[in-house]
């Protein structure tokens, strides 16, 4: 191995191990401005090489204050997980390696590691054993695979072949929902020529719930249209979960196309304590989640699985006389929308090696815990109170301004406080017509001295009266 190699591998690593010995001490949110960032990190365009080493050690100084330490315990803001220290480590191998993961014969290891964690995540995640699976950048690609299939299938049925024959002439596909889904599946959609106003939103429940009766007679107005009903499993506010028991045979009695959004809530299937809030889910027809929230794997990584695999291939598969095709072995691009792509199956194959079936469901109960205690013990706090109590990892606050006449100018002002304390990252929301402080825990590092540090934080920014 040449030497630049090593001193480039050997600073980052250096520099790796101590931004982890750091994170209990550091800043959550990243302190510096854009203006100082831009000026650090705008070099000129060299004209000649420079050594390996010392680009690493001044990326490393450029990007001081930078960085967001969402690695860490103390980081709430959106639904992001941290890495588990075997996928980790699995990711640093997997970019030494360098595999191009699109077919077996350009990595064996690499092909092989995702069809066995597919079938460990089925496993876990209480789907289909011969569901079809494809790993993905994240959600928002896994909605894409998925609805891909729900695309080709729909039509199928219907006597049209969208891969031949286009969109142009074709039967229009209706997509259902309620008001409560995330815009990836909107982006995905729009991906797909499908666009936006081929979705019908129901108004959902109080407890963010698509109800049976509003699906059904949805459904009813035009029984024979080629139909795609997308269902919530954890919504991201309130981690709400749709009835599947109840929507699914209603949407098969009218031939629709089942698709779950479960980009973190699928995870609650792993554990016995929240299993029930996914009762049903196994009867749809696909399935997205992330691996990059409660898997704790590091980004990118997503997962798609799909039932009617025939529709899934036909959606994605692609052949060329130069490539090496196996008879026996999983090409990844027959499932991926990817050509050239990362080997992610060695990092989700390490997590759950490491993890096993029981740690997999204690990091779930762990955060679930954890949520509650942040929102219900900030919520306790003397001009805060609780909007939404979470019945997993996600839950609402919001704080009352003393005068009573802005509350929420008053919890934008608390969180921004937060952010530039460095003690936590917390991002808002409009809530039913409300600015709420969202609390989502989904790393495997936020521990009880964490959520105490944290209470204690808000609660010193409420009594400084800002």
């Amino acid at each position: 191995m040449s030497d630049p190699t090593v001193r480039a591998l050997q600073r980052a690593i250096h520099h790796s191990l101590e931004y982890l010995n750091g994170l209990d001490s550091a800043t959550v949110n990243a302190m510096a401005d854009l203006a100082t960032v831009r000026q650090r990190l705008s070099k000129p365009l060299g004209d000649s090489p420079l050594d390996a080493a010392q680009v690493i050690d001044e990326l490393v100084a450029d990007s001081q204050d930078a960085i967001v330490n969402c690695a860490g315990g103390r980081f709430f803001g959106w639904v992001v997980g941290g890495s588990v220290p075997s996928s980790l480590a699995a990711d640093l191998l997997t970019s030494v390696w360098d595999q191009n993961a699109g077919i077996y014969a350009s990595g064996p290891a690499a092909a092989v590691t995702e069809e066995v964690s597919g079938a460990w995540l089925k496993d876990l995640l209480g789907l289909p054993r011969d569901a079809s699976f494809a790993f993905v950048t994240g959600c928002q690609m896994a909605h894409f695979t998925c609805l891909a299939a729900a695309r080709h299938a729909v039509l199928r049925d219907r006597g049209w072949n969208v891969e031949e024959q286009g969109l142009f002439g074709a039967p229009p596909i209706r997509i259902i929902s309620s008001n409560q889904r995330h815009g990836s599946t909107a982006r995905a959609i729009r991906y797909l020529g499908l666009g936006k106003n081929s979705v019908v939103d129901l108004p959902a429940d109080e407890q963010g719930r698509l109800r049976a009766a509003d699906l059904e007679a949805a459904l009813s107005q035009e029984p024979d249209r080629p139909t795609i009903v997308l269902l919530l499993a954890g919504e991201l506010c309130t981690g709400a979960y749709d009835p599947f028991r109840e929507l699914i045979p209603i949407a098969k009695k009218y031939r629709a196309w089942v698709h779950v959004d479960g980009a973190f809530g699928l995870w609650a299937a792993a554990s016995s304590r929240f299993r029930h809030l996914t009762e049903g889910v196994e009867m749809a027809d696909s399935w997205a989640t992330d691996g990059h929230k409660w898997l704790n794997v590091p980004y990118d990584s997503g997962y798609a699985f799909v039932r009617d695999a025939a529709a899934h291939q036909a959606s994605m598969s692609h052949r060329e006389s130069y490539l090496i095709h196996s008879s026996d072995a999983r090409d990844q691009m027959d499932w991926n929308p990817e050509w050239s792509r990362r080997a992610r199956g060695f990092t989700t194959y390490a997590a759950i090696r490491q993890l096993g079936r029981s740690g997999i469901a204690q990091i779930v109960d762990q955060c679930c815990d954890r949520a509650r205690d942040l929102v219900l013990g900030i919520g306790a706090l003397q001009g805060a109170e609780v909007v939404w109590e979470p019945q997993i990892n996600q839950g609402l606050v919001r704080f009352l301004d003393p005068a009573g006449t802005d509350h929420d100018a008053r919890t934008d002002a608390v969180i921004a406080r937060l952010l530039a304390s460095g003690e936590a990252f917390f991002g808002g929301t409009k809530w039913r017509g409300m600015r709420c402080m969202r609390i989502s825990v989904s790393n495997w590092r936020t521990s009880v001295d964490d959520v105490q540090r944290v209470i204690r934080a808000v609660d010193a920014i409420l009594r400084a009266k800002i």
